[in-house]
């Protein structure tokens, strides 16, 4: 059963490749993608359900065993994280049957031999995303954050408008400022333990001599994965190239790549990098409270959906890395479920956005307005992750913010429980100037064809697969939020693993453990 695990990785290769041989035929990539993407959400599952009966899973490549040989390794963490992207990946494959029809009404997603191009490359970043979160070398990781980033610095520019170009060009940039430094940490923690295994670097580390240079180096990878993650202040680039691409990628760049970065920091700070905790998660949580501030001061200013979100996004980030600088297992655990929490609402909200330009041809809200009364299933669907997002109870996001406070509090983190209260309260203030301006005041172009279509078109061969996944992950939210204890049980057991190293250390070298 541990070759299982490295399914999620070799699956989404060949579905790419698939997609890829039907150059042409979009009918049949989209049948491909989307057969492809259900079942490797059923892997997910499978691989989640093996972990949480059987333990650690680990698969050593070519049957050299650690730390010599390819490690694959799937603990809890790996798995939600993987099951997750399964879920990301069959919502985003139904959404764009529908998104990249011709109409009307709202733009094409994609035109000429772009189209053609789309699902490969998706597929590919989805190998690369799962390649990320299920290696057990840090050195492979990069090269899995190389395939990610590839085939995603293609995707933001697919189409070719100026805007993406622009966008593009500051996005790959600063990725590849960022593995630079993924690759020179890298060097450096070679040079010094001889090893890349991160179950081996963390059963070596403690016993190197030059502790002060093995800070140095955990520095290097807090910049390299805060990069990626978009923590305060490498976060500039996110809100300059998010909004750019069509709707569908943007949404699973916002949902799943800022959190292989989150997953970095969570993997490496928690096994490798414990030896001087009162340095390193310190500056980190002052990371967290400029992170959920700056963000959330972005957010406020902006009239473009895409870019509220984005600013949202940078915003949600700081309290995924509050928890991992409080370094408790409630913190730990908060973190992990409001991951969980946040990569389906953060998701969900792009996707509505998708819609509402795709019947108002507009991400402006000061060009919007009359949804509720034109499409009040539309507005309902808006409501729950916004509400989520801004830790209304009862769903999944009151959980995830009180889980990481009620940690910080528990430590004496007084000052920056209270800012991530008071961001909570910026956060609903936001999401409400979105409803109130483009679901709630008049349509200020009442005349528009667009606001003559009945609601009931949503349900129309034009928009019901974008609608799909996005029930399915507002009911997500609402289940979370309703039935919290069973998801929170999961992140608890992941946090043991990670707060306890040597579990993982165990699983993955055995008996050849110092």
């Amino acid at each position: 059963m541990h070759v299982f695990i490295i399914a999620p990785v070799l699956f989404p290769l060949l579905m790419g490749l698939l997609t890829l041989a039907s150059w042409r035929r979009k009918k049949t990539q989209e049948i491909v993608n989307l057969s492809g993407a259900f079942i490797q959400m059923l892997i997910s599952f499978g691989i989640l359900y093996l972990v949480l009966t059987k333990g650690i899973q680990v698969i050593q490549i070519g049957g050299w065993e650690a730390p010599f040989g390819i490690s694959f390794v799937g603990d809890t963490l790996s798995s939600i994280m993987i099951v997750l992207s399964g879920i990301i990946n069959f919502s985003v494959a139904l959404y764009s049957i529908s998104y990249m029809l011709k109409r009307k009404m709202g733009e094409d997603m994609l035109k000429g031999q772009f189209q053609f191009a789309y699902y490969p490359l998706l597929n590919i970043m989805f190998m690369g995303i799962n390649g990320a979160f299920l290696t057990g070398d840090l050195f492979n990781m990069y090269v899995w954050f190389e395939v990610m980033l590839i085939s995603s610095f293609v995707l933001l520019s697919l189409g070719g408008s100026k805007l993406q170009i622009e966008g593009t060009f500051k996005y790959v940039t600063i990725n590849l400022v960022s593995s630079a430094f993924f690759l020179i940490g890298v060097g450096l923690l070679y040079s010094m333990t001889g090893t890349l295994n991160m179950a081996h670097l963390a059963d070596v580390i403690p016993t190197i001599e030059n502790q002060k240079m093995l800070t140095v180096v955990s520095l290097m990878f807090l910049i390299c994965f805060g990069m990626k993650a978009a923590i305060f202040p490498l976060f500039f680039w996110l809100p300059a190239s998010y909004h750019t691409p069509p709707i569908s990628i943007a949404a699973v760049f916002a949902g799943m790549l800022t959190k292989v970065g989150i997953y970095s920091l969570l993997r490496v700070f928690t096994l490798m990098f414990i030896g001087n905790v009162a340095f390193t998660h310190t500056i980190i949580l002052w990371i967290a409270g400029f992170t959920m501030v700056v963000g959330s001061l972005g957010a406020i200013s902006q009239s473009d959906i895409r870019r509220i979100l984005s600013f949202c996004l940078i915003s949600q980030i700081g309290y995924m890395i509050f928890g991992l600088a409080v370094f408790t297992p409630l913190a730990i655990a908060g973190s992990v479920f409001y991951i969980m929490h946040h990569i389906i609402v953060k998701t969900n909200l792009f996707l509505v956005s998708g819609i509402i330009h795709k019947i108002k041809g507009s991400y402006n809200i000061k060009k919007l307005g009359g949804i509720l009364n034109a499409y009040p299933f539309l507005s309902v669907l808006f409501l729950i992750p916004a509400l989520s997002v801004a830790g209304i109870p009862p769903l999944s996001g009151f959980w995830s913010k009180l889980f990481v406070i009620k940690a910080a509090l528990e430590q004496h983190y007084y000052l920056i429980s209270i800012i991530a209260l008071a961001v909570g309260l910026l956060t609903l203030f936001y999401m409400m100037k979105i409803w109130n301006e483009a679901f709630w005041k008049d349509d200020p172009e009442p005349n528009k064809k667009s606001d003559k279509m009945p609601w009931q078109n949503l349900f129309s061969r034009d928009f019901i697969f974008m609608i799909i996944p996005v029930v399915l992950l507002s009911g997500i939210t609402v289940v979370i939020g309703i039935f919290p204890e069973p998801f929170f049980n999961i992140a608890e057991r992941s946090a043991h693993e990670l707060m306890n190293p040597e579990i993982y250390i165990k699983a993955v070298l055995g008996s050849t453990m110092n």
